[in-house]
């Protein structure tokens, strides 16, 4: 066959949205995969462990069988069959690079003048004395589990840890959480660190911060895990530290890299290296799914046209799937006060919030974070530098102050919009609306950290 237009090496996320881009395009374009198209969110991420979290109270094995039959409905949306089908032609196999735009995969040779790595990234195990002993698992395993827990203690309190810990409570596991820094999903606002805290403890997981793990060892009943604080016994462990770009084969392209191993890309996912573009968790940037999806599209259009569209970092929004939910967007607080002089901080209790309270969920609150906008100033409210919430349902609530940071939009316009009552999203309406007069709070200056 004729060199395809684009190749896409990968499966997640990234690589779907960069090779189905293509095709709107016109253009012919292989995906070079691994393993099945849909790679971690859908097999090991995003998919199982939101479902997960819904099937609390379910017996442990019913559970399972719930996760397993959402991962293959969703996973059966973008197949072999279903890429094929619309004009992508899916190579399966692991890529070898010869060159920047030649790999074989088997005993075949693809090449082409336009490349897109999109190769996702992996667990990060750390070093532990005695980890290599032990049956431990990570995003990739625990969804293969057949019977609940006895004791599951999980290393790490960010967003994947807390999740976790939450959805094996909530099947009926006694859960540890091992957190060395002084507080739980340390990257968000202290304030939703706490809210996060206290509901994960009422629902009786038991939060170690400030705990530094030293080793683990195999025991008869499971194992031992030794701490700073002192050692006791679990059934499981999970690894919840992180994870760390896939980027181990991609040296013969000669492409710039960071300290983190991840493939340097501009705002267009450009590389160092000319007609090589990236995307996805491998750049090292947000590594979320729906950005993965951006990115892929962004490198694509890069790659097959002369449209200068640029990825929008600071307008990604992200949640962590606790109850309440946390999400974010741009800068923090204390980053806002740093990078911005003029920043101001408008915020609103959900216990303020009539839909809260009839819903009888009044903890958690909206922050959101503005500054002057060139020229205009404060005109019309400024413009969102950042916002967190943290409710029942964040993540649903974040997405109209995503929409004014994507389209610059004053942050007026929020305060402005006629929302339903009783809704969670008058939360936002009712916050931004402080910048002009409406309710008792007040705009107060960003405060560093």
């Amino acid at each position: 066959m004729t060199d395809p237009d684009l190749l896409v090496i990968g499966g997640g996320a990234a690589a779907i949205s960069a090779a189905r881009s293509a095709r709107r395009f016109g253009k012919t374009v292989v995906m070079v995969t691994d393993g099945p198209p849909g790679g971690d969110c859908t097999f090991s991420g995003c998919v199982p462990s939101k479902t997960l979290l819904a099937s609390a109270g379910m017996p442990f094995g019913d559970a399972m069988v719930r996760v397993q039959d959402t991962i293959a409905g969703i996973a059966a949306d973008e197949n072999v069959a279903v890429l094929e089908h619309e004009g992508i032609e899916v190579v399966l196999g692991r890529a070898v690079f010869t060159g920047p735009g030649t790999v074989q995969v088997g005993g075949r040779t693809l090449r082409s003048r336009k490349l897109v790595v999109a190769t996702g990234s992996s667990p990060v195990v750390p070093k532990l004395p005695g980890i290599e002993t032990v049956d431990y698992l990570t995003n990739e395993t625990m969804f293969g589990l057949t019977e609940a827990p006895r004791h599951l203690a999980v290393l790490g309190g960010g967003a994947i840890g807390c999740e976790m810990a939450q959805a094996f409570r909530g099947l009926g596991c006694e859960v540890t959480v091992l957190e060395s820094a002084d507080r739980i999903l340390s990257k968000e606002e202290p304030e939703a660190s706490e809210v996060v805290h206290a509901a994960l403890t009422r629902r009786g997981i038991d939060l170690r911060v400030g705990t530094k793990v030293e080793a683990v060892a195999r025991t008869d009943g499971g194992m031992q895990v030794m701490t700073d604080q002192g050692s006791f016994e679990v059934s499981h462990l999970l690894v919840a530290v992180g994870r760390k770009p896939s980027s181990a084969g991609l040296e013969p392209l000669g492409l710039a890299m960071t300290k983190q191993g991840s493939v340097e890309v501009d705002l267009r996912m450009r590389t160092s290296v000319k007609n090589v573009y990236a995307a996805g968790d491998v750049t090292g940037r947000l590594p979320f799914t729906h950005a993965a999806d951006e990115m892929g599209r962004i490198a694509a259009t890069s790659a097959l046209t002369r449209k200068p569209l640029k990825f929008a970092e600071n307008a990604v929004p992200w949640v962590t799937f606790t109850d309440p939910e946390v999400a974010r967007i741009g800068l923090t607080e204390a980053q806002a006060a740093e990078q911005h002089k003029d920043a101001r901080v408008v915020e609103l209790p959900m216990a303020e919030l009539d839909r809260a309270r009839t819903a009888g969920r009044t903890e958690g609150f909206v922050k959101l974070i503005v500054g002057p906008k060139p020229l205009t100033r404060n005109a019309g409210g400024g413009r969102v530098l950042g916002a967190t919430i943290v409710a029942e349902r964040a993540g649903e609530m974040m997405a109209e102050v995503a929409l004014v940071m994507r389209c610059g939009l004053l942050v007026g316009r929020l305060a402005q919009t006629s929302h339903s009552y009783p809704t969670w999203s008058m939360a936002v309406q009712q916050a931004a609306g402080q910048l002009f007069g409406f309710g008792d709070r007040k705009p107060r200056p960003a405060r560093p950290s």
